[in-house]
């Protein structure tokens, strides 16, 4: 794992304690999915979905899976996916190699894909902008994560899948274009990294 990337996790780590014991409870719920997955000899699929796959359902999908890299908890695959298809925002990007993933766009299309890789040996994680149900996506036996309220609310069916959970996050495009820009987008891409760090950590405890 890249030495940058593994400085940031460990700050993520130490800040645990800032999830509120309600946000755990929540997030537990995922720890024991995925640990009852995993006990059985199955795959721990996970979709984030949020509206537009722009952000934070982006952050959701590279932070987990990172975190299974980090704690060698095997068997998780992680998704994105949203009520429509956008792009991935680059503020996104931006923010994910700051905290030292290295980002590479493969495309310039108006839906560009990205190849995200945590360290040299490891095959990137792919993103792009895509809908829930997209054919890349599982279709069944997997957990759908909300992570925007308005997604929540405008899919109040995802077929196929075992656990539907809302883990909604404050939407950092409020702050595009301004000077808080940058500090907006690394406060979400932390906050969601911290929680994806203790959901993996806690299937370790299950």
């Amino acid at each position: 794992m890249f030495n940058q990337l593994r400085t940031y996790l460990q700050s993520r780590e130490s800040e645990f304690d800032q999830i509120s014991a309600e946000r755990k409870w929540i997030l537990g719920n995922i720890s024991n999915y995925i640990a009852k997955k995993l006990g059985t000899g199955e795959v721990a699929q996970l979709v984030y979905v949020c509206t537009h796959n722009s952000r934070r359902s982006h952050f959701g999908q590279v932070w987990s899976q990172v975190a299974a890299n980090y704690y060698n908890v095997h068997g998780v695959k992680t998704f994105s996916g949203g009520t429509e298809a956008t792009a991935l925002h680059a503020n996104t990007a931006a923010a994910l190699r700051r905290a030292g993933l290295e980002v590479k766009v493969v495309d310039e299309s108006e839906n560009p894909t990205f190849e995200i890789y945590f360290d040299e040996q490891t095959a990137p994680i792919v993103c792009f902008s895509k809908t829930y149900d997209h054919e890349l996506n599982p279709r069944q036996n997997f957990a759908a994560i909300m992570t925007c309220s308005d997604a929540e609310e405008n899919c109040p069916f995802i077929p196929g899948v075992d656990l539907r959970i809302a883990t909604t996050y404050n939407d950092p495009k409020i702050a595009d274009g301004t000077p808080q820009q940058d500090h907006t987008y690394d406060e979400r891409c932390a906050q969601i990294a911290r929680e994806c760090l203790w959901v993996i950590r806690q299937v370790r405890k299950v």
